[in-house]
């Protein structure tokens, strides 16, 4: 089996003064132009095929698509965004389908649908020192730097929403399932997280500044193909929480 990093440990989180505060929306742009400033594709090392990242319409307004067959990698987007001030983050996601073979618990079932990750600004200097030595060595083989916390929103096959599990490759990335099954299959599906309160649950002190969001669609372990679609991001403060 190939062996894969999380995704999320594949981009800089270095929090930088001039990253912009929300992402770069797509519905602005037309079906088939150009991703908008700010995104970027991040590949994983030693998978050849990559996930398609595209602009399509859909439901009236310019979406993302992302396809991945037997493929993964992420589109990232570096922010600077004070998670008290802002806490909720609002998006809306759909999927052709869940995966037949994905396992939350195991690295050969490491593959999602769709995912949602959100980056932290966390000094690796409070680590343990086999977890600075975890990440060093990372940082070494994969030539990029990696964030010391991270959330991951999943659209999962099988376990319930509000399941919550380390990465099976790391315990600085914790997944959170937000939609699973089929019932959901084929509809857009709006979703709001107050990522402060997640990162506090997940690691147990108040959350430090997001420095970056990423979209994947992954099902290089499977062999799977699935498309998903996504809409904006938007971080929102508690007043403006869509209800």
């Amino acid at each position: 089996m190939k062996r894969k990093a999380a995704l999320g440990f594949l981009v800089c989180a270095s929090l930088a003064a001039a990253e912009p505060p929300q992402p770069a929306p797509f519905s602005t742009a037309v079906p088939g132009a150009p991703l908008p400033p700010g995104w970027t594709l991040t590949q994983v090392p030693n998978i050849p095929r990559a996930t398609r990242f595209d602009l399509v319409g859909d439901d009236g307004g310019t979406v993302l698509r992302a396809t991945a067959d037997a493929a993964a990698a992420s589109l990232t987007h570096k922010l600077d965004v004070d998670p008290k001030a802002t806490p909720w983050l609002n998006w809306r996601w759909k999927v052709s389908r869940v995966l037949d073979r994905a396992d939350l618990t195991s690295k050969a079932g490491d593959d999602y649908s769709a995912r949602v990750y959100v980056f932290f600004d966390y000094d690796i200097a409070r680590l343990s020192f086999l977890q600075r030595t975890q990440i060093a060595l990372a940082k070494a083989f994969h030539d990029v730097d990696l964030p010391a916390a991270t959330l991951c929103y999943v659209w999962d096959n099988r376990h319930p929403p509000g399941t919550t599990a380390w990465s099976a490759y790391t315990d600085r990335v914790r997944m959170i399932v937000v939609e699973t099954g089929q019932a959901k299959v084929g509809q857009w599906v709006a979703e709001t997280r107050d990522v402060a309160t997640d990162f506090r649950a997940a690691f147990g002190e108040e959350a430090p500044r997001v420095t970056g969001v990423a979209l994947a669609a992954d099902t290089d372990n499977t062999g799977e193909r699935v498309e998903s679609r996504f809409g904006d991001l938007a971080f929102l403060p508690s007043r403006q929480r869509p209800q």
